[in-house]
């Protein structure tokens, strides 16, 4: 099947709110992908904003990257959390956002978002980032919070840097700019400043492409587009208002990107992203009625061409 820029490439069969995708693809060839799964479309999930809390972890699985199969989602066991077929439960306590999986050694550490409860307000209760361990992408043992100087920190992302790791994460409490830290044996990180100041922003993610480094941002109109060679230091792609995936066309349905990240293969990355198709352009907190809320995954592709990234839906 041919897919367009309107044609979701997954779409969340429980609540239809698969957001912040993160995409890994196994020893097997197995492709894996694990999602915010907010609860856009459930019959009553509270006030406010609570409709994007009490999410789980949902997860789905392809055997190429294209057509993709909904497995479950990531609940709490003894030890940590465990991959449970089916729907999640109608009760749940807590908030799982924005999951960042990257291979280390024979195993896997993923960087989970958490935030205790389900909060009907964006403002006003800690967000931490939590490290869970995992053989199998099926167990995941919790190793517990990362320190980063900050009680409202979301969405991690995690590369290997030369001889050491950088993490970085949107600091909400310092005016949502994304900030860094630095770790030699991931055991434990040191803050080192902030990577991307000005407008706020949030889901970075960092990858290699051509002979450098690329950093995407959600701008909430797009994506913005930095770029380093020593993954430290970074400079704009255009100037401040130019993005990526900025397009907006209701007739069309197709929708400005948001939240993604870059598989690399080769010298093209395969940029798997999330929107709301039908989006009216309001405030997504303010979105009363259920359409705007829905959200999809899609993909589209990013290839260095003259020094600059370029995007294709």
């Amino acid at each position: 099947m041919t897919r367009g820029a309107r044609t979701p490439l997954y779409r969340d069969p429980v609540y239809d709110g698969a957001t912040d995708p993160t995409v890994v693809v196994d020893d097997d060839g197995t492709w894996w992908m694990l999602y915010t799964q907010r609860r856009a479309d459930h019959p009553d999930p509270g006030p406010g904003v609570a409709w994007v809390h009490g999410s789980r972890v949902g997860v789905a699985r392809s055997d190429d990257g294209l057509v993709w199969s909904y497995v479950g989602t990531l609940e709490p066991s003894a030890d940590g959390l465990e991959l449970t077929a089916g729907p999640p439960p109608e009760a749940v306590d807590c908030t799982h956002w924005a999951p960042e999986l990257i291979r280390v050694g024979g195993g896997w550490r993923m960087y989970l978002t958490e935030i205790d409860g389900i909060p009907d307000r964006w403002e006003g209760h800690e967000r931490r980032i939590v490290e869970y361990r995992s053989d199998d992408l099926r167990q995941f043992r919790r190793r517990g919070p990362i320190d980063l100087g900050s009680d409202r920190v979301i969405d991690a992302a995690v590369a290997r840097i030369g001889d050491h790791w950088r993490m970085w994460f949107k600091d909400e409490a310092a005016g949502s700019i994304t900030r860094t830290a630095v770790s030699e044996d991931l055991e434990s990180w040191t803050p080192d400043g902030v990577a991307i100041g000005g407008r706020p922003h949030e889901g970075p993610f960092v990858f290699p492409l051509g002979d450098g480094y690329w950093m995407i941002v959600d701008e909430w109109r797009g994506m913005a587009v930095y770029r380093s060679h020593d993954a430290a230091h970074w400079r704009r792609q255009g100037s401040p208002d130019d993005v990526i995936l900025g397009e907006r066309h209701d007739a069309t349905g197709v929708q400005v990107g948001r939240h993604g990240m870059v598989v690399v293969r080769g010298d093209v990355g395969l940029l798997f992203f999330f929107t709301h198709p039908a989006w009216n352009g309001v405030e997504i907190a303010d979105a009363d009625d259920v359409d705007s809320r829905r959200s999809a995954v899609f993909r589209a592709e990013v290839r260095v061409v003259d020094g600059v990234l370029c995007c294709t839906r």
